[in-house]
């Protein structure tokens, strides 16, 4: 399933703003290429074998399942936040020059994770990793845009969408290949120190191999007062929901999410003043406006808080409650994986008369299957045959319910929104996993801590508890676009 690191699927229309007058493909792009696609590649297959590794994570530094919680959401608070300032960056200072920043914190920040003793360490190291990656992935499609023109251009696309498809599903088996294998007695550390000597290739290829300028384009402001704004609404929104559980929900945790809607509230606000005086907000509201896009937004955030939940939640089960091994449990979850990537790489092709339909089924499909793996995991159970049928239900069902959605927002703004859209869809995507993770984590958590004993049975109780509120979720997603035009 894709959650993780980049600006959208491979079927969403790039922005106009990135082309150029750059060649066609030859030997010498070939590198170039090479390199962007293998840092995407890094940068998604960590956000997947850290969900396998999260269990031996909590053994090994004792950390409280909150700790879990913010070691998986750590990297996308600060990816979401910062996902549109490290696309401006790029612009302003070069898309080479920006791209091999990012991969030099994201690279220094794994070895920082691998090497963590704690999980205060552990989350703070992968916010930075966040940070790495949002500086680095938005300048990927910029770069194809800019090196590649023609067939050769639909050919790294595609060669970039087979990584989007790959790496979702490598990241589970891979993550759990290298925690089961533990590696001179280091357990879960390899999922972060593999990402080392990877990068530092990457480094010195790309120095090599990416422009470091911006082909003299000025780019626009940062709106460093509209990130501060964003990022303090997302953490007063995650760290009591994250942390509240814990501590009994203390005042400050109900102070701390109401006082998350008055700074969103000011964030809207400010972004329509400067929009108003003509400069360059983090998200332009004249986006939000055009037709589709605001039950787009809703679709996707919908559709990723599944996603993310979904993971992390089943992570836990399988692994806490039922005793499997990260190899095993990354291998059950591998069949989602690979057929989202299988989807949403061929929806395009399907019968005309079905497009329409796509998004709601999609939703529809999620909801009957995540309730089919409740169902399966219940009393204690290991599933059987149903459950891979299932597991196959909620691949295929967020594939229609999150690729159909993008692409056609984007395929539906003007050219010159298409930059902004792309980066707020994106930005979405990320909130909504975190989102995710965050409240159905702390929904699964606190039922298991309210059953009592531990267990495969109470375990299985409180994964019934948070599937039923994802089906919930996903049926919301499937009757949104209905009633939108209702009214």
């Amino acid at each position: 399933m894709t959650t993780t690191p980049r600006t959208g699927p491979a079927s969403a229309p790039v922005p106009s703003s990135a082309t150029s007058k750059a060649p066609t493909t030859d030997s010498g792009s070939r590198p170039l290429l090479a390199v962007l696609l293998a840092a995407q590649f890094m940068a998604l297959l960590d956000v997947f074998i850290v969900n396998v590794a999260a269990p031996t994570i909590g053994s090994d530094l004792h950390a409280s399942g909150a700790d879990l919680q913010l070691v998986i959401a750590g990297y996308a608070i600060t990816y979401s936040v910062l996902l549109i300032t490290g696309a401006r960056l790029g612009d302003r200072f070069g898309h080479g020059r920006v791209h091999l920043a990012g991969l030099a914190l994201f690279t220094t920040a794994s070895l920082a994770c691998g090497l963590a003793q704690g999980a205060t360490e552990l989350i703070g190291f992968r916010l930075a990793q966040g940070a790495g990656s949002a500086l680095m992935i938005p300048q990927v499609l910029s770069l194809i845009q800019r090196t590649f023109t023609g067939e050769a251009r639909a050919r790294a696309l595609g060669m970039y969408s087979a990584v989007l498809a790959v790496g979702a599903a490598a990241g589970q088996v891979v993550g759990g290949v290298l925690v089961s294998a533990d590696l001179f007695g280091t357990g879960w550390r390899p999922v972060f120190l593999v990402n080392v000597p990877v990068g530092v290739v990457l480094l010195v290829i790309g120095r090599r191999v990416l422009p470091a300028h911006a082909a003299g384009e000025r780019g626009r402001g940062l709106d460093l007062p509209g990130l501060v704004l964003l990022g303090a609404a997302v953490s007063l929104l995650t760290v009591p929901l994250v942390l509240g559980r814990e501590q009994d929900w203390p005042l400050w945790s109900w102070l701390s999410l109401a006082g998350s809607v008055v700074v969103f509230a000011l964030f809207c606000a400010f972004e329509s003043r400067l929009a108003r005086r003509g400069g360059a907000p983090l998200i332009a509201p004249r986006v939000l406006r055009h037709p589709g896009m605001g039950l787009a937004v809703l679709r996707i955030l919908a559709a990723m808080a599944v996603n993310g939940a979904f993971l992390f939640v089943l992570t836990l089960h399988v692994q806490g409650g039922l005793g499997y091994s990260a190899l095993r449990a990354g291998l059950t979850f591998a069949p989602t994986a690979a057929v989202f990537g299988v989807v949403g790489l061929t929806w395009r092709r399907w019968p005309a008369s079905w497009q329409r339909a796509l998004t709601p089924a999609g939703f529809a499909l999620t909801a009957v299957a995540v309730a089919g793996v409740a169902l399966a995991f219940h009393d204690g159970r290991e599933g059987g045959a149903g459950l891979y049928v299932a597991f196959v239900g909620v691949g295929a069902g967020l594939a229609l319910a999150f690729s159909p959605t993008l692409t056609r927002a984007l395929a539906a703004v003007r050219p010159e929104d298409a930059a902004d859209a792309s980066g707020l869809l994106a930005t979405v995507a990320q909130l909504g996993q975190l989102i995710g993770v965050a409240a159905f984590g702390t929904l699964f958590l606190n039922r298991l801590e309210s059953l009592g004993a531990p267990g495969a049975y109470s375990s299985s109780e409180a994964l019934l508890t948070c599937m039923l509120a994802l089906t919930a979720t996903a049926a919301a997603g499937a009757v949104a676009g209905p009633v939108r035009r209702r009214r």
